[in-house]
């Protein structure tokens, strides 16, 4: 018998058990490539105790962030131009190389150097993923794959300080070495189980789409809205990491109320997002917009009244709901309405937007911290008011109609 696949929206297993093995390896490749994502976690400790200062360390941090923002950038354009195989290829095979140079070279330019192309390089693959989680997947059921896809990285994330501290316990090599190895894992996954970029069949007409690259994507004015109303909304989330803590602290209260908060953030994505997608998948886009949006103004106007333990929860949960019910269709909503020839830099770009509003939003938040004290917060309710209503304009009904790879050939795009 021939197995019938559901095009309407299904619950968590229905489909999982309907996504095709190629979207399965994505979710495996994405768990293996966070579960090993030690650099970021270890690297200031590493760099210091190789004898470099604190302000080193923190300035190869900080270059990693700029190459990881980067890679997405160029992610979308490789994707595009090459293949979302080739890209995710290239990202996973050419990372390894960088991060072990890292562990052998002992010059600090070398380094940073090396620890800059690692963050470039290893990113690449982020919009190939999105984009192949696109291209096939039933579009009624492209925000739940794409909380698949969270759930994976974010349990990943859980994990990967345990198994990093054990790896450590024996040694910097062996550390350096499995993120290595788990890179190439999953790059030879990519080239055994990924689908090649289409080409047309012998006597088939090739399809000629518009030529573009990312001038196309910024012509789209209501899509410069939605990264707008990305950028904002993932700068106002990241003072959960900034100014939250020194306002705990502030405050008189213990930092347990701190781990309190963010381990309360972690555990309601990693049980809840999933299962929550079940019924959100099936709202509107206003809508998602503005719990997705509206929720983190909700949750950081709590915490513009006062940092006491019942406002801290409350607001946490506040703006906890906000990625529960908003994240997996903002991060599939780039697919959703990108034209075939341009979705990887319309993946590229808004990944690019987050990754920079998630290195500003740290920085800013401090810093208007101690210039403002508390009422921080009353400016990042504000702030988040503005992005619900730039996503409100921003984001529009995609075309009912969705290419697939399997039908149709994916042409050049200009760069």
């Amino acid at each position: 018998m021939t197995e019938t696949v559901s095009e309407g929206p299904l619950g968590v297993l229905a489909t999982f058990r309907q996504t095709p093995p190629a979207i399965k390896a994505i979710l495996a490749g994405v768990f293996v490539g966070r579960l090993a994502g030690f650099l970021v976690i270890f690297l200031v400790v590493f760099l210091t105790e190789r004898g470099f200062t604190t302000g080193q360390a923190g300035f190869a941090l900080g270059l990693y962030g700029a190459g990881a923002v980067a890679g997405s950038f160029i992610g979308g354009w490789a994707t595009d131009r090459l293949s979302a195989r080739s890209a995710t290829a290239i990202s996973m095979l050419g990372s390894p190389v960088l991060l072990i140079a890292i562990l052998y070279v002992t010059a600090f330019p070398l380094i940073v150097l090396s620890v800059f192309l690692v963050g470039l390089v290893g990113q690449i693959y982020r919009p190939a993923a999105q984009f192949l989680i696109t291209e096939l997947t039933p579009p009624s059921q492209l925000v739940m794959v794409t909380a698949m896809q969270r759930l994976a990285m974010n349990l990943g994330t859980t994990v990967t300080p345990l198994i990093g501290t054990a790896l450590l316990s024996v040694s910097y090599s062996l550390l350096f070495w499995a993120e290595a190895i788990a890179s190439v894992a999953y790059g030879l996954i990519a080239l055994k189980a990924l689908p090649p970029k289409m080409k047309p069949a012998p006597g088939e007409t090739p399809v000629v789409q518009p030529q573009g690259g990312y001038r196309a994507v910024m012509s789209d004015w209501r899509y410069l809205f939605f990264l707008a109303s990305v950028f904002l909304v993932a700068i106002v989330y990241a003072q959960y990491t900034a100014s939250l803590p020194l306002a705990i602290v502030s405050a008189g209260l213990s930092l347990w109320w701190y781990s309190a908060v963010v381990s309360l953030n972690a555990f309601i994505v990693a049980t809840c997002e999933v299962l929550a997608t079940k019924w959100v998948q099936n709202w509107p886009l206003r809508l998602i917009a503005l719990s997705g949006w509206g929720f983190v103004a909700l949750g950081y106007t709590v915490h513009a009244f006062g940092i006491t333990p019942a406002l801290l929860i409350l607001g946490t949960i506040l703006w906890t709901a906000s990625e529960i019910t908003g994240a997996p269709t903002t991060f599939a909503y780039p697919g959703m309405v990108a034209p075939v020839h341009l979705r990887g830099r319309y993946i590229g770009a808004m990944q690019t937007v987050f990754g920079l509003a998630t290195a500003i939003g740290p920085v800013a938040g401090i810093a208007l911290w101690s210039a403002v004290g508390n009422a921080v917060f009353a400016w990042a309710a504000g702030v988040a008011v503005l992005s619900t209503l730039c996503a409100l304009i921003g984001m529009r009904l995609p075309d009912s109609t969705k290419p697939s790879l399997t039908k149709e050939p994916v042409p050049e795009a200009a760069g």
